[in-house]
């Protein structure tokens, strides 16, 4: 596959800087083991260099639930793009839709899963990118 990938030069506060531009086919794509989910890394040092945060889309195919876990030492944000799903966070499943933001604090046991007849979709961010994650089930995963 042709990469698509384009590095645009500028000044920034008086140094070269490159600004990174890649195209959706371009990104590493990972299919999970466990069902059906889909991932794309959009930002993290091997994509594009970034050391304090990390980004993915994820998309639930319907039925597909993730398996509890946590990071120790980094802020969890979702954004919803698409579909119907619920976000199980400590006690508490938040039902979310195309627009919701959330966000789970460093050690909340989370995961989600998507009840729906379609797909789920939403972009993940971590900030810092998480040292470890932590597993609830090792046999889950």
């Amino acid at each position: 596959m042709q990469r698509l990938y384009r590095q645009i030069k500028r000044k920034h506060h008086g140094r070269n800087t490159v600004a990174q531009v890649r195209d959706l086919p371009s990104l590493p794509h990972l299919r999970s083991t466990r069902d059906h989910r889909k991932r794309i890394d959009l930002v993290n040092p091997e994509v594009v260099g970034a050391k304090n945060i990390r980004a993915d889309m994820i998309t639930y195919q319907p039925g597909d639930t993730a398996a509890k876990h946590y990071h120790k030492d980094a802020e969890h944000f979702f954004y919803v793009l698409s579909g119907e799903g619920i976000l199980h966070a400590d006690d508490e499943s938040i039902p979310l839709k195309p627009g919701n933001v959330a966000l789970v604090r460093p050690g909340e046991v989370h995961w989600f899963e998507n009840p729906s007849q379609a797909e789920f979709a939403f972009l993940e961010f971590w900030a810092p990118p998480p040292s470890e994650t932590v597993w609830i089930d090792q046999g889950d995963i």
